[in-house]
Order: structure tokens, then sequence, then C-alpha cells
């Protein structure tokens, strides 16, 4: 009865904590985006991310990065590692309790004994024993553990965090390495009517018809678009290696199957108030959960001043002889209780609380500097959604005039009434509208991943897996 009052004591006792109470930090950003953003029922939290790209050859690549990236790895072990560190820290706030037997033997000569003879003694021992435990009177071990427990959900946090940024990182390669495809293919078929061009002209200029000045054009021409095609082919390789560095292992076959016009990425997600948005997002959480162990990590150097009492015991039996360790009367105990209070420690007490209060400001900080960052992101994303649909729309109209205007150039000089320049002058045109527009295509769907990660996408069964 008496222990168990005593541990009742403890645990009543142990519920005073010395740490500051938390509050969360008020946002330090506006109430609104500074974008108008239009009304949608498509919340990117509740949104798991096969919905949200629906290419197969897109998601098998995610698929692959979730089990195979390395970098997820590290981060799903840290995880467990913050797991196991808040075991450790949880499992002090209760006794530990261990099983011994023991026997001991020693010889005393006569010349030390005090009956004048050599004599032999021995002892058996088997108890049940109570290590070191700490009667958390002011807390100090109750907020180690919570400052434990934080710090496994902060990087717990952090890994959805990162898990969430493979997955936009993922569809940003894959659509970088199919405008590098697209512009490629491009490049190589401007090259192609180029040479047949250069061709063309070059028996024109053997036939008289074509002056030097069309030759050299042409010339000029194709060797431009050569080493354009070039400089695409050396980006298409770079693209393919920045996509198989991402997913963790060889690509098995990277031949797009839909364009990026046919991706079917559609942005018009829930950009909501960022007080609620911003909350939700797992690097936020991550840093809250910092500055909540910061918080707990002041009362457990509070407590470091007041005294500090901990238990040390065993219960079991002793005897001489091995045959009388459970005969009646063999009953052993010990009890030790300590009480450690500090004295003279030349500030160190005072400098280890004035080092968890500075850890907690800069965590104050850092979760601020965190929000203002998120806010500054989803409010560029949301105008680049925008601003770069007008933006490709008004490139895919200038593709189509650039076209028309090819055409028109190249019948007006096979019946002589115009020069080659202004053909040659209509094709850079065209190529570059072309170029221009399969990359804002690419800048467009990239800015709808990462909105996708901005806006905390993916549900509760993502996190879970």
């Amino acid at each position: 009865m008496s222990r168990l009052v005593v541990l009742a004591t403890a645990a009543v006792l142990g519920a005073c904590s010395l740490a500051p109470e938390y509050q969360r930090p008020a946002a330090p950003v506006a109430g609104t985006w500074p974008e108008a953003v239009s009304a949608s029922d498509r919340a990117a939290t509740s949104l798991a991310w096969p919905a949200y790209f629906p290419d197969p050859m897109l998601q098998s690549l995610i698929s692959a990065a979730l089990e195979h990236n390395r970098d997820l790895r590290i981060a799903v072990a840290r995880v467990e590692e913050a797991r196991a560190l808040y075991g450790i820290a949880r499992a002090d706030r209760l006794p530990t309790f261990d099983l011994a037997t023991s026997r001991s033997a020693s010889r005393t000569p006569a010349d030390l004994s005090t009956i004048g003879r050599a004599y032999t003694a021995q002892r058996y021992d088997f108890n049940v024993s109570m290590l070191s435990f700490e009667l958390d009177f002011w807390g100090r071990v109750a907020n180690l553990t919570e400052a434990a427990k934080a710090s496994y959900l902060a990087t717990d946090e952090a890994q959805h965090a990162f898990r969430l940024s493979l997955v936009a990182d993922v569809a940003n390669a894959w659509f970088s390495l199919l405008e590098m495809t697209e512009r490629t293919a491009i490049a190589r078929e401007t090259l192609t009517t180029r040479e047949e061009t250069l061709h063309l002209i070059t028996k024109r200029r053997d036939a008289g018809v074509a002056g030097d000045l069309d030759y050299l054009a042409a010339d000029g021409a194709d060797q431009a678009a050569r080493a354009d095609l070039a400089s695409l082919e050396r980006q298409l390789a770079a693209a393919t290696n920045a996509l198989t560095l991402l997913v963790g292992k060889p690509l098995d076959n990277t031949a797009p199957v839909r364009k990026l016009s046919e991706q079917g990425v559609v942005a018009d997600l829930n950009a909501g108030l960022p007080s609620d948005v911003l909350v939700q997002r797992p690097d936020v959480l991550a840093a809250e959960q910092k500055l909540i162990a910061a918080n707990a990590n002041i009362g457990a150097a509070r407590a470091a001043f007041l005294p500090r009492i901990s238990l040390l015991g065993s219960f079991g039996t002793a005897s001489a002889a091995l045959s009388g360790l459970f005969k009646d009367g063999s009953r052993a105990w010990t009890f030790q209780p300590a009480l450690l209070l500090p004295l003279f420690d030349f500030g160190r007490n005072a400098a280890n609380t004035d080092l968890a209060a500075a850890r907690k400001v800069i965590a104050v900080a850092e979760y601020e500097r965190t929000i203002q960052q998120a806010f500054r992101e989803v409010a560029d994303l949301l105008a680049a959604r925008d601003k770069l649909a007008v933006q490709l729309a008004a490139l895919e109209a200038a593709e189509k005039a650039q076209t028309e205007r090819l055409r028109i150039a190249d019948a007006r000089y096979q019946a002589g009434i115009s020069s080659y320049l202004e053909v040659l002058d209509a094709q850079r045109e065209l190529y570059a509208a072309q170029q221009g527009a399969v990359q804002t295509r690419r800048a467009w769907l990239s800015t709808a991943a990462q909105l996708y990660k901005a806006l905390g996408g993916g549900d509760a069964v993502e996190k879970a897996s």
C-alpha cells in the first residue's frame, strides 16, 4: 500500500509543469491572397495525387519514386529514429525493474580475521531491483518527454512535406522531359525542312534562278537549326537523367504516350483563406511542432533549479547457502531515496534556461518565416496559373498566324513575287512561336504541380501510406 501511495503521489505531482503555456503565434500574413481566386470545390488537401495527375505514365513514375527514392528513404528512417527517441524519453517517466541473481564468495586470511583463523564467506541473492526513478514533482521529465514527442511529430510532418514535394518534383521533371521531347521533335522537323530548302536553292542557284544571297541565307538557317537541335538534345538527355535520379532507379520506358497538351491536369484548386490553408501544410505543421518542443524544453530547464528526488531499491531473498535462498526468514530489501538540490553550478542552470528561451525565440521566428514563405509561394503560383493560361492562349494563336504567314510567304517565293528572305523570316517566327508555346505549356503544368504541393495536396490515406 505504501508503494502505491508513493507512485500515486508522484503521478499527481508529475502533472505540475514549469513550461510556459503554449500559444500558437498569429500568422504574420494578410488575410486574403493578393490575386483574386476563382471559386472551386476541389481542395488540394482532400485530393490524392493519382486523381490530380491522370497520365498513367506519370503515375507509374511517381509510384516508383515513392518506393525507390533514396532521400525519401532517409526521411522515413528519420521518422523511425525520432519515434524511438520519443519512446526512450517516455520510458523515463516510469520506474524500471530488473530481475537479478548473484553469488559472491570471499576468503579472509588469518592475520586479518577477527577470530584468529582464515575463513570463507558466501552469499546468494535473488531480488527485483528498481533503478533510480525520479519523482517528477516539477515536470522536468514530463517536459522532456513532451519535447521528444513534438520532435517526433515534427520529423513525421517533415517526411510528409518531403513526400509531397517529391510527387510535385517528379511531375515537374516529367513535364520537362515532355517539353524537351516535343521541342526536339520540332527542331528536328525544322532541320529536315531547311535541309530540303537548302538542297532546292542549291539547284536553283546552279540553274541561275537563285542568287548567292538566297543560298547563304538558306545555309545559315540550316546551320542554326542544326546547332539548336544539338542543344535541345543535350537538354533532353539532362532532363532524362534528372527524372531518373528522382525516381531512384533506371527508367524502363520514357517514351511519352501523351503530349503536354494531353496531360489532363486541371489546376482549379480551391485556394481558400491563407489562415485556413497555410496551417494545414506539412512544413508549417513541422515548424509548429519544433516550436512546441522548444516551449517544453523551457519547462525542463526551469525545473533544474529545484530539488530532484530519486528512488532506488530492491526486494528479494538472500542466504549464505544456495539451499536456504527461499527459506523462511531469508527476505531482504533495500530502499535508498536521494535528494539532490543544486547549490553552486556557476550559472550552468541559468545558462541552460537562457539557451532554451533563445531557442524558443528562434523557433517562433522560423515558424513565422515558414508561414510567410508559404504565403508567397501560394500567391506567386496563383498569379502564375492565371497569367500563364493567358500567355499560352496568345502563343497558340500566334503559332496559327505564323503558320498561315509561312504558307503565304512560300507561295509568294515560289511565284517569284518575293525573295527567300521573306520565307526565312516567316520560318524563324513560326519556329519561335512553336517553341514558345511548348515552353509556356510546360510552365503552366509545372505551376499546377507546384500549386498542388503548396496547398498541402494529398489526403489522409496518402499521408498514412
